[in-house]
């Protein structure tokens, strides 16, 4: 069954230094474009992450700091995926926990100021998950009858997300062909950040989701308690949780004014 497309969707997977959101890096990205006429554009980089890659994720990817030593960083090929991004929704494989944090984090790092989160996301692992809990190899077999040969590939990865996606959505009816509908299917919990540290109240307020101040409102803990502020900016959070706490914070010093 092919998408329901009302705008392009951009499936994407990334090879990384790590599995830390804040502080990893990308060393390869796979975009593969998908518009509503049908028609696919595919994109893959390596990446210099400008830190070293670990031996342990190099014997899991594949990719090793001498084969990134001369690619471009990210930061000079933001602006290409940016263009292909801009005017997508999104797709991946554990995107939403993982890629697409991570990508926001790179993306603000490059001074791109591109809010992911007013994209529509599927996760096509969720779904998997919620339908048959397995992984994407086993999806691949399960839904497409195929093995995915170079696992850990970004390609091969994003390619066969697209294939999986597919192929659930001609395996269960009740499975709506629709971005917005397959983006609440696939959504986790609510939070104001990718990270999970800034969640919502019944009210649809921002409360802080860890710590000393878990269930409290973000506005009143700022009011109460200025110098937690500062700790969190100062502090090893993901850049784009200290975006929304900033925004939370302008937001209340314009309401006082």
């Amino acid at each position: 069954m092919e998408l329901h497309l009302k705008k392009p969707i951009c499936f994407f997977d990334l090879e990384t230094t790590g599995i830390n959101v804040a502080t990893d890096r990308i060393v390869e990205i796979s975009i593969l474009k998908v518009f509503p006429n049908g028609n696919k554009e595919s994109h893959t980089w390596r990446v210099n992450p400008e830190m070293p890659i670990p031996p342990v994720v190099s014997a899991i990817h594949g990719i090793t700091d001498e084969m990134v030593a001369n690619e471009p960083t990210f930061k000079e090929l933001a602006s290409k995926v940016y263009a292909l991004l801009k005017d997508s929704d999104l797709g991946g494989f554990n995107s939403n926990r993982f890629d697409i944090p991570l990508l926001a984090e790179e993306l603000l790092r490059a001074e791109i100021d591109f809010d992911l989160k007013k994209a529509l996301s599927v996760d096509v692992q969720t779904i998997f998950h919620k339908k048959e809990k397995r992984t994407l190899e086993a999806a691949y077999k399960f839904y497409c009858d195929k093995t995915l040969e170079n696992a850990h590939s970004a390609e091969a990865d994003t390619m066969a997300t697209y294939e999986v996606l597919k192929a659930q959505l001609d395996r269960y009816e009740d499975l709506e062909n629709d971005m917005a509908a397959l983006a609440e299917f696939s959504a986790h919990k609510n939070f104001a950040d990718f990270a999970g540290f800034i969640g919502y109240n019944k009210a649809g307020e921002e409360i802080f989701s860890f710590g000393k101040h878990k269930g409290t409102k973000v506005e009143d803990v700022m009011e109460n308690e200025p110098g937690y502020f500062g700790w969190l900016l100062n502090a090893d959070f993901p850049l784009y949780t200290k975006k929304v706490l900033t925004r939370i914070k302008l937001s209340k010093l314009n309401t006082k004014l």
